[in-house]
């Protein structure tokens, strides 16, 4: 029997270096996944491969090889979420622009304007553009030549040859043909030097050309440098410092050199630099930033903790179980990392059409050289034919279809209170079905609020309340500032305390004058043997069923009262769900909190409360679960959230929406942010999106329906570069119209 060697499966992340579009990523997918043993995802927007090889077939060397023979630059990923140099790259392209851009404008205006027109202003056009279309424009030169080494072309090829042919024929018409006799300031009509009878020059084309292409790739560049910026911001949220008793000594270390079994002392106020265990103390800790949860959790010697939460009052040490990239903070990090980078890419519209529409035009400008030359003999008419052939072919208007309409939707959106971070975003939008909504937050204040006083026969609510703030305005935690803000918003002034005892985890107790007061959890007075009357009972009970967090309140040996606090639904919420209904869209709500405070939360906003509509008691790995299975059933997902717990989530879906009110991770790992936390935007946010690329679309499909139909007439001799240059501005001013109609979209309020 013939036994077979077991593969051995390995998952590497690769940098790849210098991709300009989504065609680019397909020729290097395609060339990873034709290697034995290789499944390769490559992402455009992250310049990142997955790559899961047949370690036993395929070598790390192997796998840069061929990205490196597919014409690109790769390098295993380091702990660098991103190309390292991509803030380099970043004022690198914004200097091209800004250099490019003051270069252009005189060029346009000497061209196109009859006011600015002179004596051999030809020359100064020249001069102007040169810099432009050689220096501005290099990285499509540069592309355009790597993709044509490896037998391809996308729409660097065709501005590349473009910009050229109209340079070329330009500087050829002004130094050694007749074009500065079409100079002629009595006649002139302002397009291009279209007067006279000496040949027309395009400066303006190729300089304008490369200016809107820098725009478009500079605006790309920066939604690509946010992606960084999402990991960057979630390590800064880690503990940077640890005390860890060495010899019963306390000693300061960095926390990236704790070890498995270091006892670490965690002090009021502080972060937990490793998931451990406690072992000495007691204290209250904000999970939030884990679960999302606006409560504080309780622990107690032998309750576990987690690396990254902050300890809020008491004196803990911790035994660390988990340490470096195990503890559930790292875990998170790589969960952002992972979905990043297996979004799948986008194939832009444009680079699919040129990957054929660049080889045509070739083809059809060379029959038209060729043609005109056997059947007139004149060289000058067939040259003139076919470099207007290629000018028609120019994506001057490519080159504005989607940074005005991008610029133009962007600049509403921001009115609106929204921000789009790239057309990825906008492709992603037109396919949403599913809203999924994080609970805290979100949905929610994530700000603990009193919402009910259940007081015992004969006392007061005003007095319970008084009683109960006075005693919690000696502490930090959330639910006492919450009781602590409703006594002064209902009563005024609270009355000093005599004494005051903190017991962590549980409650407090305080004295005034001869009064003892304790405020705390059912826990604490079951401890003390306090016999709780029958309406503090049914409080507990009533305010279990309904997800609130309820403390009690006694004074002179016995309960008194019940004060039910919760996190309760913005008052928005309601109103964005209805409107996501309106628009087709199924809402669900996830939540790291209990199934019986998702429901209630779920029936006041209007969010069904079955299984496939309600996710309780989620995890942040969980909540990417949710996500993932909910796309493979073949949902279209986007996600709101606003803590660190929704970032890998966020990143995840096929639009993350993060509300602005929320942490930095939050809105990094997103697509859309909500600057003013109104989830109200959130229809509005998709809505817009949708008209963006509605528009960008249009523009887009104009942009080469002239070419389509003009290419011919050059190529009949019937359209001259003059007129070529006439449509492109025409399809310049139709795009750049079309654009302009998004600042009309309105909010639906």
């Amino acid at each position: 029997m013939t036994m077979t060697a077991p593969t051995t499966i390995t998952e590497v992340e690769f940098a790849v270096q210098g991709m300009t579009c989504g065609a680019c990523a397909a020729k290097i997918e395609k060339e990873l996944n034709g290697l034995v043993g290789v499944e390769a995802a490559v992402n455009y927007a992250t310049e990142s491969a997955m790559v899961a090889f047949d370690s036993s077939a395929v070598t790390q060397d192997a796998v840069v090889a061929a990205i490196e023979h597919a014409g690109y630059g790769a390098r295993v990923m380091d702990d660098q979420p991103f190309d390292d140099d991509l803030e380099e790259r970043l004022r690198s392209a914004r200097l091209r622009l800004v250099v490019s851009a003051a270069f252009t404008i005189p060029v346009v205006l000497i061209s196109m304007v009859t006011a600015f027109m002179f004596d051999g202003w030809q020359w100064w056009a020249m001069a102007l553009s040169i810099p432009v279309v050689t220096w501005g424009a290099w990285p499509f030169h540069k592309a355009a030549f790597k993709n044509a080494m490896h037998g391809t072309s996308t729409m660097d090829t065709l501005i590349s040859v473009g910009v050229t042919a109209a340079t070329l024929w330009s500087t050829w018409a002004v130094v050694w043909g007749d074009a500065l006799d079409s100079m002629n300031h009595s006649g002139m009509t302002g397009m291009s030097g279209m007067t006279g009878d000496g040949t027309h020059v395009y400066f303006e084309v190729g300089a304008t050309v490369t200016t809107f292409i820098l725009v478009g790739r500079y605006l790309e560049m920066k939604a690509k440098h946010s992606a960084g910026d999402a990991l960057r911001s979630l390590m800064a949220l880690g503990a940077k410092y640890a005390n860890v008793l060495r010899d019963g000594h306390e000693v300061s270390i960095p926390a990236s050199v704790v070890r498995e079994g270091d006892l670490v002392v965690v002090r009021p106020g502080e972060k937990i630099a490793a998931d451990g265990v406690v072992t000495e103390g007691a204290s209250s800790i904000d999970m939030s930033m884990v679960t999302g949860e606006s409560v504080p959790v309780d622990v107690a010697v032998g309750a576990s903790v987690t690396s990254a939460t902050v300890n809020l009052n008491g004196r803990i040490i911790v035994r660390a179980t988990r340490v470096g990239s195990e503890t559930t903070f790292a875990r998170m990090a790589k969960l952002v990392r992972e979905a990043q980078a297996t979004k799948a890419p986008v194939q832009r519209f444009a680079d699919k059409v040129s990957s054929v529409f660049v080889p045509v035009v070739f083809a059809i400008s060379a029959a038209t050289l060729a043609g005109w030359l056997f059947f007139d003999g004149d060289a000058e008419k067939a040259f003139t034919a076919a470099v207007a052939v290629l000018i028609i072919a120019c994506p001057c208007a490519l080159g504005l279809a989607t940074p005005t309409a991008l610029m133009v939707g962007s600049g509403r959106a921001a009115q609106m209170g929204i921000v789009i971070k790239g057309i990825d975003v906008l492709q992603s939008t037109r396919r949403i079905d599913t809203v999924i909504l994080d609970k805290t937050g979100t949905v929610t204040t994530g700000v603990m609020t009193l919402v009910g006083v259940h007081c015992a026969d004969g006392v007061l609510r005003d007095e319970a309340l008084r009683y109960a703030a006075a005693v919690e305005a000696a502490s930090e935690h959330p639910i006492a500032r919450a009781i602590v803000r409703a006594a002064e918003e209902e009563l005024g002034d609270i009355p000093g305390l005599d004494e005051f005892q903190s017991m962590p985890g549980v409650g407090a107790t305080g004295r005034i004058g001869g009064t003892i007061i304790s405020v705390g959890r059912e826990e604490m007075f079951r401890e003390r043997l306090v016999i709780l009357p029958k309406v503090v009972r049914e409080a507990l009970t009533s305010s279990r069923e309904l997800g609130h967090t309820a403390v009690i309140v006694s004074w002179d040996g016995q309960a008194k009262a019940v004060l039910a606090l919760a996190d309760q639904p913005k008052a928005t919420s309601a109103e964005a769900i209805a409107s996501l209904k309106l628009m087709g869209l199924a809402p669900v709500l996830l939540t790291g909190d209990n199934a019986v405070t998702a429901a209630a939360i779920a029936e006041l906003v209007g969010i069904d409360t079955d299984e496939h509509h309600l996710y309780a008691g989620v995890l942040p790995d969980e909540k990417v679960a949710v996500v993932r299975d909910l796309q493979e059933r073949g949902y279209a997902v986007a996600m709101v959230g606003d803590g660190v717990n929704d970032a890998a989530a966020l990143a995840q879906a096929d639009v993350g929406i993060a509300m602005g009110g929320g942490t930095d991770v939050a809105m990094q790992a997103s697509d859309l942010t909500i600057v003013n936390g109104d989830l109200r935007s959130v229809p509005d946010a998709i809505r817009l999106s949708r008209a963006t690329l509605r528009t960008i679309r249009t523009n887009v499909f104009w942009a080469f329906a002239y070419n389509v139909a003009a290419v011919p007439l050059a190529a009949a001799g019937k359209l001259n570069p003059m007129w070529a240059g006439l449509a492109m501005a025409s399809s310049s001013v139709f795009v750049v119209t079309n654009s302009l109609r998004l600042r009309r979209v309105k909010l639906q309020r």
